[in-house]
């Protein structure tokens, strides 16, 4: 890897891998210092990468920093309910604004799946890892990987059907 790999590998990955902390913990300033954390550990084990695809892998460690956090964390504070909307957003067209609360909607219903559930879909459906790259993130077998998946999604178009109902 040349000298300016890593900072290659920052600039192509920085909003993935921040947007999909952001996503487990529901906490922008965690994620800030858990995207810093992953690229630091990036940094240390980078040579020892043995994988062809860099984004699957970063997106483990990047996991392993937030189960890390986790376990260090003696209690979790949630704010499911504002956290996508206090996302810092660069774009403020009008398309967006309209899209937003169509947007805040899937994300609440994303929120309130099993964490394993949200993971499982947030790697596939969001960030663009294969089923197999996703579970080897996640430490779990294919087939659990998409057992998870499919529940996850069963759950979010059973929450539409309920919020269709209710217009």
């Amino acid at each position: 890897m040349g000298p300016n790999s890593l900072d290659d590998l920052y600039e192509s990955y920085i909003a993935d891998i921040y947007r999909y902390l952001c996503s487990l913990c529901h906490d922008h300033h965690a994620a800030e210092d858990l995207t810093q954390e992953t690229f630091y550990r990036a940094y240390l084990y980078l040579e020892d990468c043995k994988e062809e695809k860099i984004k699957p892998w970063l997106f483990r460690v990047a996991y392993n920093a937030f189960v890390d956090y986790k376990r260090k964390e003696k209690r979790s504070v949630s704010r499911e309910e504002g956290y996508f909307s206090s996302l810092p957003h660069p774009e403020t067209t009008e398309g967006i604004l309209l899209r937003q609360e169509r947007w805040e909607e899937a994300a609440l219903a994303l929120s309130r799946l099993p964490e394993g559930q949200r993971h499982a879909l947030l790697l596939h459906d969001y960030h663009g890892l294969t089923y197999k790259e996703a579970a080897d993130v996640m430490n779990v077998g294919l087939s659990q990987y998409k057992i998870l998946v499919f529940r996850a999604r069963q759950k979010l178009r059973e929450a539409e059907r309920r919020r269709n109902d209710h217009e």
